[in-house]
């Protein structure tokens, strides 16, 4: 039985070459975000109450669409006001 010596050397070569296929495996894989999110998934990226998601809603500040019982969100729509280039959407009923 032949035995092998792993030098530090073999370690920081493997290292460097699982570090390049990880990277190349991230770029190459563009990430797929879902165009509309739920309620809960909406307070889960932002890290917000159920009451502030309302709120956002009642002021106009984030739009949605209600199907059902559920209402979605359009993932672009919460990009443009964590980027402040949202404008408010007036009320129609006041």
């Amino acid at each position: 039985m032949a035995i092998e010596v792993i030098t530090r050397e073999d370690l920081n070569e493997f290292r460097s070459l699982l570090l390049n296929d990880l990277k190349e495996i991230i770029q190459s894989k563009p990430q797929q975000v879902k165009q509309w999110l739920k309620s809960n998934e909406v307070r889960k990226l932002l890290n917000i109450s159920p009451g502030t998601l309302q709120n956002l809603r009642i002021n106009g500040t984030l739009t949605f669409t209600k199907i059902g019982g559920i209402m979605y969100y359009n993932y672009s729509d919460i990009e443009k006001v964590l980027n402040g280039n949202v404008k408010p959407v007036p009320t129609l009923f006041k």
